[in-house]
């Protein structure tokens, strides 16, 4: 063989080598990086005693992975619902997650005549409870779906345990009890899923990112997402976007949750108490998912006006008039808070000359008797004309009818809607 041939022979093995080599350096180097990576988040994510046995038979298929292709697939059959005729009577329950500290007298006294089933999580000897205490409300919800697959009432309200709070409909005074007595049981058959909340903020129009790599502290679930998604949807590709309005309260059909297998609600409930993510993010995680599970859709995220007035009765007459209403709401808020203001600092300032007070500081008056009254003054016209606009769109959510006109719906005499 010519030199100039076993010259380049020689080259072609280096180069090999030396390309081999690179290759075994990056491997280690992403490993290691992972190990690192795990490290960092293992007190966020991981809660290593979580690898244990599921309360209920574990050799079924669900669990071995030896499961029907209705498992994993999302492709169910949805479709509207058909109410029942008008004047009929749907059977209902509401399932409340809470925690032995969480204080739930206000449903027997508020909420007497509709069927609760309250859950413990923190209480494994309660007379209701889930098989682990892991996934916030997930577990719980999917225990009651799992346990009465073949005994549901009409429609399934999943609740949280607190009467007021922010993440509750303002319209509705971030009051639950007004938010269950006005839910209507014929625009959930409907629709067969209902987030109980209509505002967009936060969760609408896009939420989570599956794609996003990144640590985010408002959205430390989306950085695992994309690994969650693949073990809990197989068949199906990754979304660019989830959203939905947020908390994880919502509605169901009867006939929306039977077109889901039940060895698929199993196989979500085993994957909660697997999974090494931590009961936080693992609840979280699924804050978004609900609306992907029952309706097949990423991005479930009605118009405001539209889920007030179809789900709660209470109409404006259309997006514009909607949010002219929620721009007196928005002034009156601005006006409230100058107000509080303008008092805490009086306030302040009186208790730093004590008895000497006299309405006046070094730096000038420090309370204004004008702004005030211009304030409180402002403050009452709105608060009037926010209390008369409400009460004639509840007097407008009587009407079947403005109910279909307001969601775009066709109308008839005969619907009874």
């Amino acid at each position: 063989m010519s030199a100039p041939k076993k010259l380049i022979q020689l080259f072609a093995i280096a180069a090999f080598l030396i390309f081999v080599s690179f290759l075994r350096k990056l491997d280690a180097e992403e490993r290691s990086h992972g190990r690192l990576k795990d490290r960092r988040h293992r007190e966020v994510f991981l809660n290593t005693s979580t690898w244990l046995s599921p309360s209920y038979d574990v050799s079924g298929p669900e669990v071995h992975g030896m499961v029907d292709s209705g498992t994993y697939s999302v492709k169910a059959n949805f479709h509207p619902g058909s109410p029942k005729p008008p004047g009929s009577a749907y059977t209902r329950v509401m399932i409340i997650p809470r925690m032995r500290s969480d204080d739930v007298s206000w449903i027997a006294h508020e909420l007497p005549d509709t069927d609760v089933l309250v859950y413990v999580a923190n209480d494994p000897k309660g007379p209701l409870h889930p098989p682990k205490n892991k996934g916030h409300e997930v577990m719980i919800y999917l225990t009651y779906i799992i346990d009465h697959y073949n005994d549901l009432p009409d429609i399934v309200i999943f609740m949280h345990a607190h009467r007021w709070t922010h993440h509750n409909n303002h319209l509705l005074g971030n009051d639950a009890v007004e938010m269950v007595r006005r839910l209507r049981s014929d625009h959930v058959t409907r629709e067969g899923y209902v987030n109980m909340r209509c505002q967009w903020t936060p969760g609408c129009p896009e939420w989570l990112h599956p794609g996003n790599i990144h640590e985010s502290l408002d959205k430390q679930e989306e950085e695992v997402l994309a690994r969650c998604w693949k073990e809990l949807f197989p068949s199906e590709p990754l979304p660019r976007a989830l959203g939905q309005a947020c908390c994880a309260q919502f509605a169901l059909s009867k006939e929306r949750i039977l077109s889901i297998p039940l060895t698929r609600f199993v196989f979500y409930r085993d994957w909660i108490m697997r999974t090494p993510l931590s009961d936080y993010v693992s609840g979280r995680i699924w804050e978004y998912l609900w609306q992907f599970v029952f309706t097949g859709r990423h991005v479930v995220c009605p118009a405001e006006h539209s889920c007030y007035c179809d789900g709660f009765g209470v109409c404006f007459g259309g997006d514009a008039e909607y949010q002219d209403f929620e721009l007196l709401r928005h002034k009156k808020q601005g006006y409230e808070e100058q107000l509080k203001e303008l008092r805490e600092r009086q306030v302040v300032l009186a208790k730093g000359y004590g008895e000497n007070w006299n309405g006046n500081s070094s730096h000038g008056k420090a309370m204004d008797p004008a702004r005030d009254a211009y304030l409180s003054a402002h403050v009452e016209a709105l608060d009037r004309e926010i209390t008369a606009r409400r009460l004639h769109a509840l007097a407008q959510g009587q009407s079947p009818k403005n109910r279909a006109a307001d969601s775009g719906r066709r109308w008839e005499e005969t619907d009874g809607f």
